[in-house]
Formats: C-alpha cells, sequence, structure tokens
C-alpha cells in the first residue's frame, strides 16, 4: 500500500499570474480519495489579486501559507523581466525553503525563484521565450531553454504552462509512484510522460513534417517494450533511414533511440514494482531487459536506487 499521509500544497499567486499555471497544480494536487494533497491558494496577503489574460484572483490565504506546505508552487506572471515579487514574498520563499519545503516554478515562476538566490549556481529553466531574459538578469542561475523542466530536489522549474503539467506529474512520481501519477495523468488526459524538451516547440524557419510520425513510432514501441526494439526496427516502422531517424529523434526528445526506450523499460519496471507482486527477473523479462542482473544495473544507474528497495519505499508506508 502507497503512503495515505497527507501532503500539503501551496499555489502562490503573484500579480499579473497566468491562469493557466494557477490551474494546472491546484487541479492537479486536488484533494480527492485517490490523491492524499491538500490544496491552498494564496498570495502575498489575503484577498484579491490581479492576473494577467483580464482574470483576477481572491485568495483566501496570504503568506502564512507558506509556512504550513510541503510543497509550493510559483506560477508564472507577466512581465517577469521587469517585475520583481515583494521583499516580502521573497523572504517567505527563502524562510519556507530552510524549513525544508520544496519550491516549484511554472513558467515565468522561475523568475521569482531566482530572485531569492537559490538557483544560483543550479540548474533551472524557464519559458523559452524568456530563457534569455532569466539568464541576463540572474547571471549565476545555468539557464537550461531546452528542456521541460529541472528537478535541482528542493527547487524545481519547469517551462512553458503545459510543462506545469510534466512537473506535477514528476512530483507526484516521486511522492506517490508511477502508477499514481499515471492515473493522474489519464484523468487530466495528458501524456504520462513527456521525454521531450523545449526545442520542438520554438518557431523554426523550415517545416518539421516528421513530428507526427515519429510521435506515432514511440507509441508503437511504448507497447511493445517486452520486445526487441533496435533502431532498425524503430527508423523501419518511422519509415525513415537509421541515420535520418537517430537525428531527428534527438532534435525532438533529447534523448538518443536507445536512452529513449531504456528510459521507458525503466518506468514501466517502477509500475510493475508499485502494483504487482511479480519478482525482479519476471520484471525484467516483461520490460525488455532480459535478466534480474540487468534491470538491477539500469535501475541503479537511472535511479540511484535497486529494484527491491523501490519497491520497499512503495510498500512500507510512513
Amino acid at each position: 500500500m502507497l503512503s495515505s499521509r497527507l501532503r500539503r500544497v501551496a499555489v502562490l499567486v503573484l500579480e499579473g499570474a497566468k491562469p493557466l499555471d494557477v490551474g494546472i497544480p491546484a487541479q492537479v494536487f486536488t484533494t480527492r480519495a485517490s490523491m492524499p494533497y491538500e490544496v491552498r491558494v494564496c498570495g502575498a496577503a489575503p484577498g484579491l489579486v490581479t492576473g494577467g489574460d483580464g482574470l483576477a484572483y481572491h485568495v483566501a490565504h496570504g503568506l502564512d501559507a507558506l509556512e504550513w506546505a510541503d510543497v509550493v508552487f510559483v506560477p508564472g506572471y507577466r512581465f517577469p523581466d521587469r517585475d520583481d515579487p515583494p521583499q516580502a514574498v521573497v523572504d517567505a520563499l527563502i524562510a519556507a525553503h530552510d524549513r525544508g519545503t520544496r519550491l516549484a516554478a511554472i513558467s515565468t515562476g522561475a523568475f521569482a525563484l531566482a530572485r531569492t538566490g537559490l538557483l544560483d549556481g543550479r540548474r533551472a529553466t524557464t519559458h523559452w521565450h524568456y530563457a534569455r531574459a532569466l539568464a541576463r538578469k540572474h547571471p549565476l542561475v545555468r539557464v537550461d531553454e531546452n528542456v521541460l523542466f529541472v528537478d535541482e530536489g528542493s527547487v524545481l522549474t519547469s517551462a512553458g504552462a503545459a510543462s506545469g503539467i510534466d512537473l506535477c506529474l514528476h512530483i507526484l512520481r516521486g511522492d506517490l509512484g508511477v502508477a499514481a501519477s499515471n492515473h493522474a495523468a489519464r484523468r487530466l488526459v495528458a501524456a504520462p510522460y513527456r521525454s521531450g524538451g523545449q526545442a520542438q516547440y520554438v518557431p523554426r524557419s523550415v517545416p518539421e513534417p516528421l513530428g507526427e510520425r515519429f510521435a506515432a513510432t514511440r507509441e508503437w514501441a511504448l507497447r511493445r517494450l517486452g520486445d526487441p526494439l533496435g533502431l532498425e526496427a524503430l527508423a523501419q516502422h518511422a519509415a525513415v533511414s537509421p541515420r535520418t531517424f537517430s537525428r531527428r529523434f534527438v532534435e525532438d526528445t533529447g534523448y538518443t533511440p536507445m536512452q529513449w526506450v531504456m528510459r521507458a523499460r525503466i518506468d514501466l519496471a517502477r509500475e510493475l514494482l508499485e502494483r504487482s507482486e511479480r519478482s525482479v527477473e519476471q520484471i525484467a523479462n516483461d520490460v525488455g531487459l532480459g535478466t534480474g542482473a540487468n534491470l538491477r544495473m539500469h535501475f541503479q544507474r537511472i535511479l540511484g536506487t535497486t529494484p527491491s528497495e523501490y519497491r520497499r519505499t512503495f510498500t512500507r508506508g510512513e
């Protein structure tokens, strides 16, 4: 049984907050029987907060919600390169982090986290349109504009609004496991795991006609992870040469085809470890890794733990 310990989520709404950025964590973590989370939406003070895109928010909580929370989301807001959050907000974020609270930014919310200094020397991302502005304004931050999100442990950042879903599902995977994350993704009608990067959304002067075909090949591969899946088989399904497939796959996803297949196999193994009593040897065969020794090697390399210890994490309770 997974732990049912209640986890507390605060969504910090700043002036000019973007509606999608606010709504994503509020909806993903909304309290329900299958989701042991409680959500509070807060601002610099209780009351009306002027948002972006013609909306406003009436928040019931002030910065005291950050003292209560286990994780704080900072949605993106308008003019982040021009307007800094109030000092009281910056101080409250720093104090929350010092108490062990995780801080997670969606899109341009990364500017607020950068203002605290907590991103200095760390990797971070933001919406591709603002990535260079973040690097200019906060030169100590290692801005990576080619990823959907960055997990630095106690501070996490994500790209544009839809990447907030990727970040929330990533946090769910860490808290409750792959099965719970996949369940939430189905409820949201979202991809449980997007392996791509922001580069695929940046305007290009030359059309890229193979995107849908490559997406279909990834879906095809996910249904056949227990089978041999070499570069030749993947390229054949996409009806391109192995060289073209490999080059374009890296551009689209940030991984080589075989790196992507391996991570997909490890994700499937995680779900089987959480939801079944099958042995490590059986799971290794189910996901196309052949032997338990092979599964253990790749599990340790990618996740930094063993299959047995991972299974105990999601069965011992808290």
